[in-house]
């Protein structure tokens, strides 16, 4: 009868702990980029953060400006997963600085890589090409969509941080004096989509890209070297903002990645952040589940699912033991 008394009391004391840890978490909102890195990740956070911790998780549409802006003055979302805060330094840092704005840690720990690109088929041939005064001097071979007397330099899409960093040194380096017109690919998709055709058709093409993506993974391309190596000052300062009257040219730094969460999360929810402070990706590990969801077509619930089933020795170190035994019976059960 002890035993039994004891047992039903450790039970009662395990339920109302859960129960507790659940109110602590509450309802949490996650923004869901438009891209896929962030979707997977956000998807990923959203089952780990239900399943797992307890937490009533919930994705809402988002991008880079927009949920960073939407997070310091209405403290919605709770967490954006994949900032690349390069493009939006001087907000992260002014949103950390008023406490409005927590950082977890690092989405990508190896950081993640932006520049002005071209295919690998045309510096093979003409190395000239993988330097931006080769790319110059041959501005009439990258197709124009609209106008043959004019180059096409594929830009950042409107809205995205990297817009502002890509028009910048578009400025920076005269494209517009040396014959190229700034194209708004209008979309992520599009982006990858002008990369794809012109592969297909070993057609010339010059553009503003980041990794780790599926693209770069599919499609061999080299960043154009500027020659001047990174000017890290600069580009905080000027080359990564709206308001940027001199812009000068420098090479993209290595860009921070990073999952920011509201102050409120951060208090209310300790394992749910602690959670989020472990939780980072390698590009190689991104770069090849980003292969996987293009060749699958499947959306970041579904790459969240592959990911979450395939690479249980990532994720687990992630947790406590508890908390992934939790995630381990909810994936058996869908």
């Amino acid at each position: 009868m002890k035993k039994f008394i004891l047992i039903v009391g450790l039970l009662s004391t395990s339920i109302a702990q859960q129960a507790l840890a659940n109110e602590q978490c509450g309802k949490v909102t996650i923004a869901d980029m438009n891209w896929s890195s962030a979707s997977l990740i956000a998807n990923v956070d959203r089952f780990i953060l239900q399943h797992g911790l307890g937490c009533e998780a919930e994705l809402l549409p988002g991008d880079t400006m927009p949920t960073s802006t939407s997070m310091i003055e209405k403290g919605q979302p709770d967490i954006a997963p994949e900032i690349w805060s390069n493009g939006v330094k001087k907000l992260i840092e002014k949103g950390v600085s008023d406490k409005r704005l927590v950082i977890a840690g690092e989405s990508l720990s190896d950081g993640g890589e932006e520049g002005f690109w071209v295919p690998q088929y045309m510096v093979d041939n003409d190395p000239s090409l993988k330097t931006i005064e080769g790319v110059i001097a041959k501005v009439t071979d990258f197709d124009h969509p609209e106008d043959p007397d004019r180059g096409a330099f594929y830009g950042c899409p409107a809205g995205w941080g990297c817009q502002l960093s890509a028009e910048n040194l578009y400025r920076a380096l005269k494209l517009n004096e040396a014959g190229f017109d700034l194209i708004d690919p209008g979309s992520g998709a599009g982006l990858s989509g002008s990369i794809a055709r012109a592969y297909e058709r070993k057609k010339p093409w010059f553009g503003y890209y980041w990794s780790p993506t599926a693209v770069l993974g599919k499609y061999k391309m080299v960043k154009v070297d500027f020659g001047t190596g990174v000017d890290l000052a600069h580009f905080s300062a000027c080359l990564s903002l709206a308001q940027c009257a001199d812009p000068k040219v420098s090479m993209y730094p290595k860009a921070l990645v990073q999952t920011i969460t509201t102050p409120d999360f951060a208090k209310k929810s300790t394992q749910g952040f602690d959670y989020l402070s472990r939780r980072a990706f390698t590009n190689a590990q991104m770069n090849s589940l980003l292969a996987w969801m293009e060749d699958n077509q499947a959306d970041g619930d579904i790459a969240a699912e592959y990911f979450l089933t395939h690479y249980e020795d990532v994720w687990i170190k992630w947790l406590p033991a508890d908390a992934a035994a939790k995630v381990k019976l909810a994936l058996k059960a869908r």
